[in-house]
Order: C-alpha cells, then structure tokens, then sequence
C-alpha cells in the first residue's frame, strides 16, 4: 500500500516557475515508478511526466519539454516537478501518481495507476 500527499502549488505569474512535491508513504516506494499528471477545467486528465523506480528513466509530455524536470530522492520518498516557463495554458490541478514497475513510464496511460495524490492546484496569471 503506497499513500501519496502532493504540494506546492499556487498562484504564478506566467514565466515563473514552481515547484511541486509528492510525499510518499510505505516501505514498497522504491518498487514504483511515479509520475505527474494534471486536469484543468473541463478536460481529462492527462500525463505530465514519469520517472523510473531508480531515476535513470524520465518520460515528459511533449507540452512540458525542456521546461518541467520531473525527480525522486528514494531516501526520503519524495517526488518531485520542477515547473519553469510557466503558461496560462499549464493552468490545472497536478495529481501525483504512482504505478509498480518502471514500463508504463513510456506508455503512461491514466487508468493504469495504481495510486493517486488528492492534488495540488497550479494556476498561471497571464
């Protein structure tokens, strides 16, 4: 059983950056790989970036590339988003997920994870 708490969004002006965190709890962390996801008014959820079990492996939506750098410290069972360049258009709820394995981080698709965050609203001022 994984529980996840994610934070800090907020309130940025477009251009700023944020960081998110994803607080996980459970022995078995280190078995899953964790990704970020986001859902703005009126649309579906959709992948924002994964990351493996061990960090080496990254996977990022084309959306968030080369602005968002998606990280994981296994010793403190935490995740993290770096978002920078920040757009009106990333305006959204941000869910942290996680899902056993490292495969899917390729492939993310919603209803494959196995546990979600309750979500940290991220909303950007233009």
């Amino acid at each position: 059983q994984v529980q996840l708490a994610d934070s800090g969004g907020g309130l940025v002006q477009a251009g700023g950056s944020l960081r998110l965190s994803c607080a996980a709890s459970g022995r078995t962390f280190r078995t899953y790989a964790m990704g970020w996801f986001r859902q703005a008014p009126g649309k579906e959820r959709e992948f924002v970036a994964a990351i493996s079990w061990s960090g080496g492996s990254t996977a990022y939506a084309d959306s968030v590339k080369g602005r968002f750098t998606i990280s994981r410290d296994n010793a403190e069972n935490t995740v993290y988003l770096q978002m920078n360049s920040l757009k009106p258009e990333d305006t959204a709820v941000y869910y942290c997920a996680a899902a056993y394995g490292s495969g899917w981080i390729k492939n993310p698709i919603v209803n494959d994870m196995d546990y979600w965050g309750k979500g940290t609203l991220v909303t950007v001022s233009s």
